[in-house]
């Protein structure tokens, strides 16, 4: 009987102090007397050109353990341009989409969501119940999941992030988007199959050892990008507000004509005027502003789309050559031959 593959995505970049535990974490989960040793693995690290000692290390794991593979960027996209782009290397019959080497979501639990895959879940992803954080970001995090799950088009679950267990079925679909700045889990609710899929809670670890490369700018970008690619509530929040101090310069421009008619001497000739004035245009400007930006909005949805990075190494994989639409295709299409050999 053919042993099914699963495959796992790690991005990185200056975790020196991480990779090889991470590798050997999720190695131990597929050796002999682990979990999932009955199964195959391919484990790919995304590596945003780093500075540090990490490529060195992934190339002296990969010189041992042909089950790894590396895909070494040409310069540091991030870690969802670089995790999407990798996404795109995977082989196995289900895929982890995002495994940081930190080891703050835990590999331990990829057994119970392999287990509830094989029970027929296209779709296994992992809820934050609890995080080893200050209160602070705790509030703010919980605050933006919120956000965004309310304003977006489509449900995208609360504090749940890449850490999940996809079919090829889903993988497949979401290699179809051509997004420059992949925002993953709002891609992963955007693909369906809600009944087909299970949640479980886990408690989101600090981090085993080093500093997150995340900083305050970097969390920033990552949250605006979700919040516009899946909804255009920011732009019709202009619209709403632009008309609305327009009605309101208009309502305040009947109240000073009625003040200056009962006391035509209680503020200067001309004031009244500049005021309704500035608040009205600024009104207009800002509506105008929305409406252009709906247009916008909707141009960049249709044309967001892009080579997500540019590679400029690859270690233990074959390059993709040619459109990665046909890469898959073709890829699909061995998958499909070797079942039915």
């Amino acid at each position: 009987m053919k042993r099914r593959l699963i495959s796992v995505v790690s991005p990185c970049y200056n975790e020196e102090l991480n990779v090889e535990a991470c590798y050997e974490a999720v190695r131990q989960l597929f050796d002999a007397g682990g979990p999932l040793e009955q199964y195959d693995y391919e484990h790919i690290f995304a590596d945003n050109s780093s500075k540090d000692r990490t490529v060195d290390i992934l190339r002296e794991i990969t010189a041992a353990d042909p089950r790894v593979r590396i895909v070494v960027n040409a310069r540091n996209y991030g870690p969802f341009r670089s995790t999407f782009n990798a996404m795109r290397h995977t082989r196995g019959e289900a895929v982890v989409p995002m495994l940081p080497v930190d080891l703050q979501d835990p590999p331990e639990l990829i057994p119970d969501l392999v287990e509830r895959w094989e029970a027929g879940y296209l779709r296994v992803y992992g809820v934050r119940a609890n995080r080893e954080e200050g209160a602070v970001m705790r509030f703010l995090r919980g605050a933006y999941y919120g956000m965004v799950n309310r304003f977006s088009n489509i449900d995208i679950p609360e504090n749940v992030a890449e850490f999940q267990l996809l079919d090829r079925k889903i993988v497949d679909s979401l290699l179809r988007f051509r997004d420059y700045y992949p925002y993953i889990r709002g891609m992963i609710a955007n693909v369906g199959f809600a009944k087909e899929s299970i949640a479980f809670e886990y408690t989101w670890r600090g981090r085993r050892a080093g500093i997150s490369k995340n900083k305050a700018y970097d969390l920033v970008d990552q949250a605006l990008n979700g919040i516009i690619s899946f909804t255009n509530f920011p732009m019709r929040l202009a619209i709403f507000l632009g008309f609305s101090l327009a009605a309101l310069s208009v309502l305040y421009g009947f109240v000073q004509l009625i003040i200056n008619l009962i006391s035509p001497h209680l503020a200067p000739p001309g004031i009244a005027t500049l005021i309704v004035a500035l608040f009205f245009l600024s009104g207009v400007q800002l509506a105008l502003i929305g409406l252009l930006g709906e247009y916008i909005s909707a141009i960049h949805f249709q044309v967001r789309q892009g080579d997500v990075l540019v590679e400029r190494e690859l270690i233990n994989l074959e390059p993709l050559g040619g459109a990665a639409d046909g890469a898959r295709d073709s890829r699909q299409q061995d998958r499909l031959s070797a079942r039915e050999a």
